[in-house]
């Protein structure tokens, strides 16, 4: 079972939507901005605080949830 270090859900942040490292970024935005044309650089663009492994976690944890894996998140 893979494991997502940097995806935590916290009721307290987002409505306990899926993030990356407890900030305001959910893995939900990440897919439907990548979905939408922008690039890993313009997100590191967007979010100075994002890191390109943030990126490519958010999508790793959203194709895992998309095969009915199960998944480990940070807690």
């Amino acid at each position: 079972m893979r494991q997502f270090p940097r995806i935590t859900i916290d009721p307290e942040v987002m409505g306990g939507k899926p993030s990356i490292r407890g900030m305001r970024v959910t893995v939900g935005m990440i897919v439907e901005a990548l979905s939408a044309g922008r690039t890993i650089e313009q997100l590191l663009a967007d979010f100075p605080y994002l890191e390109e492994p943030d990126i490519r976690e958010a999508l790793a944890f959203a194709a895992s949830l998309a095969q009915w894996h199960e998944v480990r998140i940070a807690s």
